[in-house]
């Protein structure tokens, strides 16, 4: 019997693996190529040039911003914990509109704590290695091709929950390739702060519990307005009725905001 699983993988595997092979195309230019020593295929003036800008912006990408307290001296190691904590918390609650529609769209892909726990251990193991990645400089994601994936998986994950009653086995691993995305879009938020001289670990390991503690608030804040309606419903099939006027409505607008999102982000509109 022919199944949609396979197909599934694939296209998610196939947007984690555009984010990590294409990130060079908005920061390089494709006429670097042409410039090979010995060879005259463009004027060395031009080559020079095209070389300065490559190292300029390589040096923009790496650059360092120290991060003062109150008192004008370099932070603490708790103290850059604590700011980055409440940093990473404000990038999900209230400004991760896009995070917090994904979790959304985990929750409304199951009821069962279980599934969802494991999925987003999955998500959360992910976004924290791609997220240090960049942020040690060893990855350059380009925005222009990270912020229109990370739309994708949006409506990627909510239309699976349109076609499918129950969360299968595979969705961990989904999941995990959507966290490598959305840890590379956390990392060009994450540069734009700065990172505090000598903090770098504290600094990162305190965003990425400030942004799990907005992440677990939003599943909890679902969870519990689940637990009352199905009190306050007294519907013999409380999982059937949440699916057919809760999860599907909220898939299909989840769905439609993720797919506009993504063809806004990638300029075709």
């Amino acid at each position: 019997m022919l199944t949609l699983r396979p197909l599934r993988t694939a296209l998610a595997c196939a947007l984690a693996l555009c984010a990590l092979l294409l990130p060079a195309l908005g920061t390089t230019h494709p006429e670097d190529e042409f410039c090979v020593p010995g060879q005259g295929s463009l004027d060395p003036a031009l080559c020079e040039q095209l070389a300065a800008l490559d190292s300029a912006a390589g040096n923009d990408a790496r650059q360092v911003t120290p991060i003062l307290d109150a008192s004008g001296e370099p932070r603490s190691a708790s103290s850059t914990l604590a700011l980055y904590t409440g940093i990473g918390i404000g990038h999900i609650l209230p400004g991760g509109l896009d995070h917090i529609l994904f979790v959304l769209a985990l929750f409304l892909g199951t009821t069962r704590l279980r599934d969802l726990v494991i999925q987003l251990s999955s998500f959360t193991v992910a976004h924290t290695a791609t997220l240090g990645l960049a942020a040690a400089g060893v990855i350059s994601p380009s925005g222009d091709v990270v912020e229109p994936l990370i739309a994708a998986t949006i409506a990627f994950v909510a239309v699976e929950n349109l076609l499918s009653k129950s969360s299968h086995r595979i969705r961990p691993v989904i999941v995990f390739f959507f966290g490598l995305l959305h840890g590379m879009g956390f990392a060009g938020f994450f540069g734009e702060l700065g990172l505090p001289d000598g903090e770098f670990w504290s600094a990162l390991i305190g965003f990425n519990i400030g942004v799990e503690i907005g992440q677990l608030s939003i599943v909890f804040l679902a969870y519990a307005l689940f637990a009352l309606w199905r009190s306050r419903t007294h519907i013999n099939t409380p999982e059937k009725a949440f699916r057919t006027w809760i999860a599907l409505p909220g898939s299909a607008l989840i769905a439609l905001t993720g797919l506009i999102w993504a063809i806004q982000r990638s300029g075709i509109l």
